[in-house]
């Protein structure tokens, strides 16, 4: 089978198994708290694309892997690690909430960015070396997370509505 074929296969069941913990497991523990309380694990998980940085890294990705692609997944997850920590240590703030939707949603551009520049880029999974578990197991539950977080966001109240009603 070819390896974009097991690529695929790879990103696809990353996805379902993901989803799946994500609705009967993590989605029903968060959905109940407060924003910043529901926000905080999913930020501090993000914490961790700093890890996108060993796109850049040679040796631990191949020496061939399209630079178009390395750079704008590993300097942009390095980009949203920084913005989840800002909004982490911001969290319960109007600052936070701001904080926490520019980090989504930037956060998802970028992970929608590289699964459009792979194909575009013309990578080969072989080139991503252990980037390939990355990509196959991290980065689904990244992309979902981040559905979780602006489902959060959508029904939280702004922290001066919540002070001004109390």
């Amino acid at each position: 089978m070819p390896s974009v074929a097991l690529f695929g296969i790879s990103v696809v069941f990353g996805f379902v198994v993901w989803g799946t913990l994500a609705r009967y497991y993590i989605w029903p523990a968060l959905r109940d708290r407060p924003g910043p309380e529901a926000l905080r694990p999913i930020l501090l998980l993000h914490a961790f694309r700093f890890m996108g940085l060993s796109f850049l890294v040679p040796g631990v990705v191949s020496p061939d892997i399209p630079a178009a692609f390395a750079r704008s997944a590993g300097y942009g997850d390095f980009i949203a690690a920084i913005l989840a920590l800002l909004a982490l240590a911001a969290l319960g703030t109007r600052l936070g909430t701001v904080l926490a939707w520019v980090f989504s949603l930037i956060g998802t551009g970028d992970l929608l960015l590289a699964f459009y520049l792979g194909p575009h880029t013309s990578l080969d999974p072989g080139q991503l070396g252990p980037g390939f578990f990355i990509v196959t197991v991290f980065v689904p539950f990244l992309f979902i997370t981040h559905i979780m977080a602006m489902r959060i966001l959508v029904r939280t109240q702004p922290v001066a509505v919540l002070a001004a009603t109390r």
